[in-house]
């Protein structure tokens, strides 16, 4: 029996799902969420399979919900089912730790398929999906190690750098970004750890190759 957490804060939106999932005798929708925080719970509380994870919720979007699922519990596959398919969205997804994307645009049969892939503990994107990733990847002749669709960092550290190459100090970037100035050292740590960046001349140049600032 494959178990599996809904959560979308549009209750016509979770019924939906149920009504489509529960169409297989061997799968089962063991609870709903209809906030991010809710979901991140009842994962630790039910432990299912597989969640389906909508991005645009109250309380706790959904993005930091799959982030915070994965970390707790790693062996919980997150299917992120939503409107929204920008290539930036689709790189903080992944980074987040989700393993599948599927868009609300497109056949029921997507959402099977993904919940068969997933169940496995196999990635599935769909092949709306699989063009938004390939075409920035192909842009501009871009190379995989340089798309900046593939930045392991998350959005808000991704302005921390581009402010920080825009010459503003940790006490101008706390201020633009309304935040302590110790979440900015933190930001700054985590950036210096993923991307290997010892000064602030890496940062600018790191900014200027993806294209976050200009030269």
């Amino acid at each position: 029996m494959i178990r599996i957490l809904v959560a979308d804060d549009y209750e016509v939106v979770r019924q939906g799902l149920r009504r489509i999932l529960e169409l297989r005798a061997d799968w089962e929708v063991c609870g709903e969420a209809a906030d991010g925080r809710a979901a991140v719970d009842l994962a630790l509380k039910l432990k299912p399979d597989v969640v389906i994870m909508d991005l645009l919720m109250p309380e706790l979007n959904g993005l930091e919900a799959t982030r915070q699922v994965r970390r707790e519990l790693p062996e919980v596959e997150v299917l992120v089912f939503t409107a929204h398919e920008t290539a930036e969205l689709i790189r903080d997804v992944l980074a987040a730790g989700a393993r599948g994307y599927v868009l609300k645009s497109e056949p029921g049969q997507r959402l099977i398929e993904a919940i068969e892939a997933l169940s496995q503990h196999q990635p599935y994107f769909t092949p709306i999906v699989s063009e938004t990733l390939l075409n920035v990847f192909l842009s501009n002749g871009q190379k995989l190690e340089d798309a900046s669709v593939f930045s392991p960092l998350t959005e808000r550290e991704r302005v921390v750098i581009r402010l920080l190459a825009e010459g503003k100090g940790n006490k101008a970037v706390a201020s633009t970004l309304g935040i302590s100035h110790k979440t900015v050292e933190s930001h700054r740590s985590a950036i210096r750890r993923k991307l290997d960046l010892h000064s602030i001349a890496d940062i600018v140049h790191y900014a200027i190759r993806n294209k976050l600032v200009e030269p």
